[in-house]
Order: C-alpha cells, then structure tokens, then sequence
C-alpha cells in the first residue's frame, strides 16, 4: 500500500473517530450540579433545587435523567424550546410525563415551540397539568410565609417577551428567579427589580464549537450586577444531531441563602 492510501485511511479513520464523539457528546444524559448563595434568598425556604432543563427538540427525555432527579429537586423548569416542527406530539406527551415525575413543571416558550400546533401544544399542557409562564409569575411560599417569585417571559429572539408584565404579578423587594428561552434578557434586567438569578438556554452551547469557537455562547455561569445569569447548553440539537465542544447536559440547581455567589 502506498504512502497516500495510508494517509487517506488515517484520515478517514480520524474522521469516524470525531463522528462519532459527536454524537456522543450530542446524546449525554448528565445531570450537572451548581449550588447558587444568595444573602437576600429568604432562609425559612432552607435548600430549593430547581431540575432545570432546556432545548430538548427533538430528543426522548432518558429514564437514567428522571430517575437523578426524582426526590432531588421541589419543582422542573423547561426552559423552551421543548419540541419543534415534525415532533410527534406523543414523544412531546411522553417527555412531560416523564418531567411530572420529578414534580411540578414550569415552561416558558422558545423560538422553535411555535413551529408546533399550538392549539394542540396548549392541549397537551392541561393534560399533563404544566404550568406555563407566559409573561407572567407565580409565587412561591416558604412554610413560614415568607415567599420569593419564579419569573418566565415569552421568547426574547421573537420580540414576544414582556418583563413588565411578569414583574407586575410580584411584589417589590422579594426574591426573584426570571426563567427565559433566550438569555438576551439581561439587557432589560435592571438592579432594582430583586431578579437574583436568570435561567436560560437558547445557544446550545454554540453546538459545535471549533477550536472553542462558535458563533453561539457556551453555557456558563456570569455575574451581571447583581443578577446571576445561568444559560445551559441545552439537551437536544437542532440541525443536526451532533455537539463538539458543548456537551448536552440539563440541571439540578440549588439555591440557598449564603454569602453571594461569585
């Protein structure tokens, strides 16, 4: 065999190798946990572990997922994008019945949501009793009385989102989590509304990133005055089925009351 044969194999051979590395990295199922300290987080809540998931598109939720979380986390959030065009709406059923397993559920709307019959969609959310917020919020109450607000604005990248609109259904000086699809909604957060913590997705991580370079944020963790911005890489793909650099990966999110987080 020639010199350029035996090349050509060693290319090829690499190339299958990072294929299927990134379908690897495109179908984990890791459960990260982050630990959030809040001095304002009110201390009667104790620990409250949010299961945080975004970005599912097209993906089957795994059992090995919901079986982490189960007895782990008070309540789920999904962070949008949970289907997109040409998902059966029974795999849809199906993954927020696995997701009710775990507890309660909170859903805000991402770009791709609406490429789905939404008049089935909202179906499908009264019969799996999923909480949407919509614009809005709701309260939630610590056995002492005390309560904090969990925030959902509607998709940042369609102009649907109204933040005034969730922060009129709060009360000035409590503790807020602000969850959006996008997490271009920290532009419109300002330092006197009490949002402590945003969750967020949208970006996939940039998907595949070639030597660290994407054109989408990776998910991380920063400090933007006083509000932690948290944006995942997300659970599914869009495109295609192929991650590099930006691993899938969902949440499970404790927030307790403590010095502040860096």
């Amino acid at each position: 065999m020639g010199l350029i044969p035996i090349i050509l194999l060693i290319v090829l051979i690499i190339g299958l190798c990072l294929l299927l590395y990134m379908l690897r990295e495109a179908f984990l199922n890791d459960v990260v946990r982050h630990e959030f300290l809040f001095q304002d987080f009110p201390e009667t809540f104790g620990r409250m572990t949010i299961f945080f998931i975004s970005d599912i598109h097209k993906r089957t939720i795994s059992d090995k997922v919901i079986q982490t979380a189960i007895g782990k986390a008070d309540f789920v959030v999904v962070g949008g994008d949970l289907t997109e065009r040409d998902v059966p709406l029974q795999k849809v059923k199906a993954n927020l019945m696995k997701l009710r397993q775990i507890g309660p559920v909170y859903f805000v709307w991402g770009n791709n949501d609406y490429e789905a019959n939404l008049h089935q969609l909202h179906t499908v959310f009264l019969e799996t009793d999923i909480n949407v917020l919509d614009n809005s919020a709701v309260s939630l109450h610590s056995n002492q009385g005390e309560k904090i607000f969990l925030l959902g604005v509607d998709d940042v990248t369609l102009g649907r989102d109204r933040l005034e609109l969730a922060l009129d259904r709060t009360e000035a000086n409590h503790f807020k989590i602000l969850v959006s699809h996008s997490p271009d909604i920290i532009k419109k957060v300002g330092t006197k509304q009490s949002i402590r913590l945003i969750l967020s997705g949208h970006t996939h991580g940039g998907q595949i990133r070639l030597f660290g370079f994407s054109p989408g944020e990776k998910g991380g963790i920063k400090r933007v005055q006083q509000t932690v911005l948290f944006i995942s890489n997300g659970y599914g793909t869009t495109a295609i089925p192929l991650r590099l650099g930006a691993p899938a990966q969902c949440h499970l999110i404790t927030v307790r009351n403590g010095t502040d987080t860096p």
